[in-house]
């Protein structure tokens, strides 16, 4: 397993903003080669150099998760281009707010293609660089809604959930087969990033939350954790081998939740949801 990260190479998928740079800064700073990969070619650019300015060796591409030809081929370049892989952070992801009924199916293509099949997608791809260099571990994304579900976000809790099954099972067949390789399920609460304001939204969610404006703006009042704190988190998480790492303290106590009986928490957020409708 990766049990220090100085002089090692990372794959971060998801690199030019948000929990995606901070992790590769991290990275860099704590000693690590770095292979960062994004559709935005201008904020990766902006982390790369960054990275640079660490000391450390930065290859960029820009790569589609959804597309399985493009990060395969991204993956053979890295393990080209550095010598070896040792880890790979599945970051990248979009969100979607609309109710079950209101969600086009393209829209719900759209999210499952990037949330859930891009992180299918790196694993795959980079699983057999880290096998062989006979020290690595997968980092996927999942999120708090993957612990709990929340109306309006139907398409995003089903692929964190599902990011949370691969992994947790991955993890065990790695161990099955005592694999160099481990894996690690990643659940950020509110982190101070641009997802929900760049979120795909239904009008009828807008609607029923005062507009748009007024529905993003929620989201960033509950964000609590900065990026750079996560990025820590989960490093320091990934390097003791930890199965799952909560981010953040609203993670923590959605965990607590996530515990009880599912009535539990589903009608207070029935409650809740009905006594914002009327404002």
């Amino acid at each position: 397993m990766v049990k220090s990260y100085e002089g090692r190479v990372a794959a971060v998928t998801g690199a030019a903003s948000g929990i995606g740079r901070a992790l590769a800064a991290e990275l860099g700073r704590r000693g690590a080669h770095l292979a960062l990969a994004d559709v935005d070619e201008e904020g990766l650019g902006v982390t790369a150099e960054r990275c640079r300015e660490l000391g450390v060796t930065v290859t960029t591409a820009r790569v589609d998760v959804s597309d399985r030809a493009a990060v395969e081929a991204w993956a053979a370049a890295v393990a080209a281009d550095h010598g070896r892989v040792n880890l790979i952070v599945n970051n990248a992801g979009v969100a979607l707010a609309a109710t079950v009924e209101s969600m086009s199916y393209e829209d719900l293509a759209w999210l499952m293609a990037i949330d859930f099949w891009g992180v299918v997608h790196g694993t795959k791809a980079f699983l057999p660089h880290l096998q062989a260099s006979g020290e690595g571990h997968v980092v996927n994304l999942s999120s708090v809604f993957g612990l709990v579900s929340v109306p309006t976000q139907g398409a995003y809790n089903a692929a964190k959930f599902a990011v949370r099954g691969f992994t947790d099972t991955l993890r065990m067949e790695l161990e099955i087969a005592g694999s160099p390789v481990s894996a690690t399920t990643v659940h950020p609460g509110g982190i101070k990033t641009s997802i929900a304001r760049n979120a795909r939204m239904d009008a009828s969610v807008a609607v029923a939350a005062g507009g748009e404006a007024r529905a993003r703006a929620g989201f960033d009042r509950v964000a609590i954790t900065s990026p750079e704190r996560a990025a820590r988190r989960i490093l320091d998480a990934v390097a003791r081998d930890r199965r799952r790492v909560l981010v953040g303290p609203d993670a923590a106590v959605i965990d607590l939740l996530a515990r009880l009986p599912g009535g539990f928490y589903q009608r207070a957020l029935v409650l809740g949801s009905r006594r914002l409708g009327r404002h």
